[in-house]
């Protein structure tokens, strides 16, 4: 028994061998039976089936795979995306599958054959372009859905249901065409297309539908206090803006707020002065301004508007406090006259004009204790942006025609009323030439920027600039805490430095020796003032003097010609004949 079981199996082993032998072929070429791609290669040396691969994948690299998606066609070419196949790789494997030596080949050999493999070639691919071809696939195929929405006709709402969208299938595309251009086949494909549902649908819109449709089924009245406005039908149509949930919003809304923020909105007033007989000031109180609160308003209005009966709505404002308040104001201590000073004027239009116009700019300057006063700060340039008008002015000195004439006039006053005031004054020019109107060297020039007119307020309390334009004056007061001081003055006679040149032309209308002066001129002259500033108790604070020097104006001369001279006599010669006595 023990000598048959060994005979049986050696005789089961050498037949195991023996089959092995029988399936192990030929070591140099591939099993029988072995395909690639759908190709028949079995018993081929790896070398002729590479070549018999790479013809085939050869001749389709030119030719165009149509793949369709959405009801359209899109061909594309191997070449295009650089797709191919790595064979040398893809027949090593197979290759590697069904080698071995002798009796180890044949059973590899013979499993393959019970159990076929299913060899997937090594694609190689250019990244790149592929992705690139998905999106432009996607772009032209992608088609969003559109949701279900309430859409207004006139003064009706209905639902508009919407659409399905189709959307490419990006990732699943790529296998799908990189698989395709692969393969031997050129038969269309079609690419993973996906349907994009809407998330909004008509079922879940009826409820908003039925509530906008009750919206504008009527007018709204607005309220503030006694004022009332009325939103019609077509305006509170305009006015909603369809959605889950409803608004009013948009730009007929915000149309529509601006122009009732123009009937509501009121700015803040800041305490103010105003002045009294006898110099003193009195004070206004604050009011605060109003402005509209334009979400909460309009949350009334829809409020409002989506109620059946009672459809009246509060307009809703917000306070907005003034900058300056009665208590802040007060505490300022502007309560009467400080100094005060009165210049007339006149002129060209454009002359008073200007005059006007940069007082009503320095009207109201507030200038803290302790602070200087500048006018060019108050002023700014000259421009005519601002509306300053060409009028005469000193330029040089000699009297021009110049943007802004006749400004002077209102920093000169302005430099009286400081100087009344017993104001230190830092910055004042004298004009070039000598005007007889304006107290003896007290008149002050300005040209933005650089020759201002300034003063401190050294009172220890705010000071209040107001300016006061008449017919034909110009008042500028000075309001603040009276300090009560005494000014005292002492003005230099007007002395004269050098006489005016004399500018002499002939005119041969003039009879000889005549002289007609059409200019006097003006000589070169020179000032100063002095001012003592004394307080209440009589306490000398200050004493400054100020020094100015005009320049001469020519005087302006015409003379007839000179008359001519008289010719000379000329001399008369006489000549005598004597006539000889005849010969005998």
């Amino acid at each position: 028994m023990r000598r048959f079981a060994l005979w049986a199996g050696s005789v089961a082993v050498v037949s195991a061998i023996a089959l092995g032998f029988v399936f192990a072929g030929s070591a140099g070429r591939l099993a029988d039976g072995t395909r690639i791609a759908g190709v028949e290669v079995g018993g081929m040396t790896p070398a002729a089936a590479r070549k018999l691969l790479e013809g085939r994948s050869a001749a389709l690299a030119d030719r165009p795979v149509v793949f369709t998606a959405a009801g359209r066609s899109f061909p594309i070419r191997p070449r295009e995306l650089g797709v191919h196949i790595d064979w040398a790789a893809t027949v090593a494997h197979v290759d590697r599958s069904g080698s071995g030596f002798g009796v180890v080949r044949g059973y590899r050999r013979l499993g393959l054959e019970l159990f076929p493999q299913v060899v997937q070639p090594k694609i190689v691919t250019y990244d790149a372009a592929v992705n690139y071809e998905v999106r432009l696939l996607a772009s032209k195929i992608d088609r969003p859905h559109r949701q279900a929405r309430l859409v207004r006709r006139g003064l009706h709402v209905t639902i508009d249901a919407g659409k399905k969208g189709t959307v490419l299938d990006r990732a699943a595309a790529k296998r799908t065409i990189v698989a395709a251009l692969a393969s031997f086949t050129r038969k269309p494909v079609t690419l993973p297309v996906r349907l994009d549902r809407p998330s909004v649908t008509v079922a879940q819109l009826i409820s908003e539908q039925r509530l906008a449709s009750r919206v504008i089924a009527a007018p709204v009245t607005l309220r503030l206090g006694a004022k009332q406005w009325r939103v019609p039908r077509w305006r509170l149509a305009s006015l909603l803006q369809l959605g889950s949930p409803l608004r009013i919003a948009g730009p007929a809304a915000e149309h529509y707020f601006a122009q009732l923020r123009k009937r509501v909105d009121h700015a803040p007033r800041n305490a103010t002065w105003e002045p009294v007989a006898g110099g003193a000031v009195k004070l206004v109180s604050a009011e605060p301004g109003s402005a509209l609160d334009v979400a909460r308003t309009a949350s009334a209005l829809l409020a409002a508007a989506e109620r059946s009966t009672n459809r009246v709505a509060n307009v809703v404002t917000q306070s907005s406090p003034a900058s300056r308040s009665t208590k802040a104001a007060a505490a300022m201590g502007i309560t009467g006259m400080v100094g005060s000073y009165e210049t007339i004027y006149g002129g060209d239009p454009n002359r008073i004009h200007n005059v006007q116009l940069v007082a009503r700019l320095i009207d109201g300057k507030l200038i803290a204790p302790g602070a200087t006063f500048s006018f060019n700060g108050a002023t700014g340039e000259r421009s005519a942006q601002k509306g300053f008008l060409t009028a005469p002015v000193i330029i040089d000195g000699e009297v021009q025609t110049g943007l802004g004439g006749g400004v002077c006039q209102v920093s000169t006053t302005v430099f009286n009323a400081a100087y009344e005031a017993g104001l230190p004054i830092t910055a004042r020019t004298n004009h070039a030439l000598y005007i007889s109107h304006y107290p003896l060297g007290r008149d002050a020039t300005v040209d933005y920027p650089d020759v201002d007119m300034k003063f401190v307020n050294d009172t220890g309390h705010w000071l209040l600039l107001r300016t006061f334009v008449g017919s034909d004056s110009l008042s500028v007061v000075l309001y603040g805490t009276p300090v009560h001081r005494r000014v005292e003055t002492v003005a230099a006679p007007l002395a004269v430095v050098a006489p005016p040149p004399v500018q002499k032309t002939v005119d041969a209308t003039l009879k000889p020796g005549e002289v007609v002066v059409d200019d006097p001129g003006a000589p070169a002259q020179s000032t100063s003032v002095e001012r003592k500033v004394y307080d209440a108790s009589g306490k000398l604070l200050s004493d400054q003097t100020w020094y100015s020097s005009y320049r001469s104006m020519p005087k302006i001369v015409r003379v007839g010609p000179k008359k001519p001279k008289k010719p000379a006599k000329s001399a008369t010669t006489t000549q005598s004949t004597t006539t000889a006595p005849a010969s005998a």
